[in-house]
Order: structure tokens, then sequence, then C-alpha cells
């Protein structure tokens, strides 16, 4: 007889949360005195978008919230990540905020509240007010002083009723995609504004801690979500292992030096001498961006494995970062990326379970004490109701088992992970790639906004529920 399976069982605080982000779900982009962010100029400018798809009405969570709030309760979620919309809440990034606004963020937060639900709120997912990218955007130091005034405002407001805060989502996109590559809103393309923007929004975040901190009760927390990469070499040769260190640390050092460790790596700095002086980087700068963190949150979806351009292989970049004739890696842009063996998720990207691990025990070593959270990871399916309206995705299933195993493993290990948010909630607007891909536990019929659980969404309901991960089987 074969031996029996161990069940994977979580500690008994541990958040099962989902993640959205504003400009991704709300919809309602001209309601109630909020104005353009980038995201709304970027989508609207032909070809940035598949399908030339926008945000505009998204999945209309804005008048649906308490039917999407039911939903994650029925689900047996007990927490949920969430974004603010800036330009809802402080339409052109400056002066006092729109009540309004402020006051769809205090229903969602009681809905939530009042379902059993913690709320973890995100202050920037990617939605900067056009008038401050028309300004110069996060090139522009302005626009840090911008961010803190806009925390402070979203800390008086919401800081009674939500604990947990979360200051910046994956900066690295906003800077390196937004203002490197161009496949992200704003969509520029200048090297050194991108690593300009970088240093920007890294004191932005310190700045950003510090305003949360004046404004809320001492109990609340502050964390900021980094989608830090795990850079493999392709080989052990030197070439190679210099690409790997030239990518982290425009991955992940760029951000981790100055905020756990108060200093940009001094490698980064060589790397870049030709794109950038960083004379912006003033006195008082890294000092204020290391503020101490109550946690810190990584996104992971896939590893990256890179070299150096002598030993490129046959094929194109495979950094899964969108096309484009530019490059989202200033002073790295000739190393090159390679595709990872494995099985893909509809995005190209290779389902590696090991490498949220490794993520993981890396924090848990660069920043000993501080405790983690798992805030995105999820995989995009060709998801399809069946003839009965159901939605099967074991595909879903299998990546959830394996990614929340290796969490529980890196548990096991020593690390002190508090939490997963599972990437998404719904099927959502997923950036430049419009409505073509879906992340979602919940299949969302974007003509009639009917929402269906898929079967992985019950799936995680009942681990979420037990505390304890289902057979693969146990939702269909």
């Amino acid at each position: 007889m074969p031996e029996p399976v161990t069940p994977v069982t979580f500690p008994p605080a541990f958040l099962w949360g989902a993640a959205t982000s504003a400009y991704q779900i709300e919809g309602a982009v001209r309601e109630d005195g909020r104005t353009p962010s980038i995201w709304d100029t970027f989508s609207h400018t032909p070809g940035n978008t598949a399908g030339g798809d926008t945000g505009d009405i998204a999945v209309d969570h804005y008048h649906r919230y308490r039917d999407d709030v039911a939903l994650m309760a029925d689900l047996g979620l007990t927490a949920y990540r969430f974004s603010v919309s800036w330009p809802r809440v402080q339409p052109t990034g400056r002066g006092p905020a729109v009540q309004v606004g402020l006051d769809f963020y205090r229903r969602l937060v009681d809905e939530l509240l009042a379902h059993g639900i913690k709320p973890a709120l995100t202050l920037y997912h990617w939605d900067l007010p056009q008038e401050l990218e028309d300004a110069g955007g996060w090139p522009e130091r302005d626009t840090a002083l911008r961010f803190a005034e806009y925390a402070h405002i979203v800390g008086d407001a919401l800081g009674d009723r939500v604990e947990q805060w979360i200051t910046l989502n994956e900066p690295w996109c906003s800077a390196f995609l937004g203002y490197g590559s161009g496949v992200h809103a704003p969509g520029r393309t200048d090297p050194a504004a991108s690593l300009r923007a970088a240093h920007h929004l890294n004191l932005a975040h310190g700045l950003g801690t510090s305003a949360l901190r004046a404004a809320m009760p001492a109990r609340n927390t502050v964390a900021v979500s980094l989608n830090s990469s795990v850079v493999r070499p392709l080989s052990q040769d030197p070439d190679d292992l210099a690409a790997a260190r030239r990518v982290d640390d425009l991955a992940n050092g760029v951000f981790h030096g100055p905020m756990l460790h108060g200093a940009y790596p001094e490698t980064l700095l060589a790397a870049t001498s030709s794109v950038t002086d960083w004379s912006y980087v003033l006195d008082g700068d890294l000092a204020a961006i290391k503020q101490p963190l109550d946690a810190l949150g990584l996104n992971y979806y896939t590893p990256a494995l890179v070299s150096g351009a002598s030993h490129a292989l046959d094929g194109p970049r495979a950094d899964g970062h969108g096309a484009s004739a530019f490059s989202p890696w200033p002073g790295a842009d000739d190393v090159v990326f390679h595709q990872t063996p494995g099985e893909r998720t509809e995005m190209g990207w290779t389902i590696d379970p090991t490498g949220l691990y490794d993520l993981l025990m890396r924090y848990a070593r660069e920043a000993p004490g501080l405790p983690l959270y798992v805030t995105e990871n999820g995989a995009a399916y060709d998801d399809k109701p069946d003839p009965e309206g159901r939605v099967h995705d074991p595909e879903r299933i299998a990546y959830l088992h394996g990614h929340l195993s290796a969490v529980r493993r890196a548990v096991t290990d020593g690390a002190d992970v508090r939490g997963y948010y599972l990437w998404s909630l719904m099927d959502n607007f997923e950036w430049a790639y419009g409505y073509g891909k879906r992340f979602g536990a919940v299949y969302v019929d974007y003509a009639t906004q009917a929402r269906t659980p898929k079967s992985s969404a019950r799936w995680y309901g009942q681990a979420a529920r037990t505390g304890t991960l289902p057979p693969l089987t146990a939702a269909e």
C-alpha cells in the first residue's frame, strides 16, 4: 500500500487572502470627482494595450463591492488586499481630499470588517494622478513629497479601522516598465529617468511610512510589496554570474538596499554609472528611506534565468515583461534572459514553486526578524465556462498547491511567513494585456459582469477554512 500523505497544515493565525488593485477592478473612472491617472491616459492611447482595452468599466467593483465582499466571505477568505485609487481621493495629486472618494473606501472597509475579513490597504498600485505625471512624474523629487501628503490623508481617514498598510506595490514595475521599457504607464523610454524614478519611489516609501505613522494608531503595521526576482545564472561561468549580479541589483538591491539597509549596492552604482550619476540622492534621503518596517510583502510568479552576452542562446529575450525595443534593465541591457524549462502559464511564465521558497528564505536572511507575507502569487489560464456554466481550472489548483506547499516548507525552515494573498480575487483588466489574461479565482463574464467562482476558488476557500491544503481533486 502507498504511504499516507502527510497533510500540508499551516499555523492557526495564518492569513488566507486574495488581492486586487483599484484600476484593474473598480471602473467608475469619471465618477465622484475622480480624474485620470497615468493608466487612464496610457490605456486610451492606441497601441498600448491588447485590443485597445481600458479600465473604464473593468469589473465594476465600485458599484458591486458589497456583492464582491459577500463572495469573499462565502469562499472563506480571512484577508483582502486592495489598493486605493490616488486620483479618486486626491484628483490632482495635491491639496485636500475628495471626501466622496474616501467614503467609497470607508464603505468597503466597513463591509470587510462586518464579514470578518481583515483589510490590507495598498496606497499605490501604479495609478499616479496624470497631473503629477504632467509635472514630471516619478523621476521628479516632488512626486515623493506629494505621495507623503496623500499617505497622511488616507492614513488619517482609514487608520482607525485598517491595521495592515502597504506603501507601494512593485516599485520595480513603476520605475523600469513605466520609464525604461515603456510597456507600462506612462510609457516613457528613458534609462536615466527610470533610475531617478526608482530613487524617488524609495523616497516616497520612506516619507509615506513616516506620514502614516504620524496619522495612525501605533498598533497599525506598515509594509511594502516588492516583486523581488529570483535571479539564476545560466551557468557558473564568470560572465553568467556577473550578469546575474547586475540583474539582481536592478531587480532587488535597488529597493531592498535603501529600504532595509540604508544604502544602494556599490555594484549597482558602478554598473549604472554610464547611465546616471545618482546626484539626485541628496543628504538625508537614505535615512528617510530606511524606516523600520513591520512586515515585508513579496510578490512572486516565476524565476529569471540569465546569462552574459557571450553565453546567449538562440531565441528571443524571455524576461516576461512585455515586448519592447527598449530595455527595463539600465546598465544591464546586454544581459540575455532565457526561458526556464517546465510547464508554463498563459503568460508564458514557467511554473516553479522552488523560486517562491528561495525568495522567502532569502528575505528571512536579508531581514531577520521581519515578518513576511506573500502579497501576490497566482497564474493566468485560458478559463472558460462549461455547458452548465461551471468553470473548472485544475491547472490553477495544481499551481496553488505547489506554491502554498513551498510557503509551508519555508515556514518549516524558519521563515516567518504570516499570510498569503492569491492574485487575483477575480478576472480583471490585466494592464497592457487588457482582458485577455485571466488570473482570477472567480470568473467574470465581462459582458454581463456575472461572477462565477472557479473550482480553484472553492479549493482555496477550503484551505482557508481548514488551514490545510485539500487534495488536488477536492473542488472538482
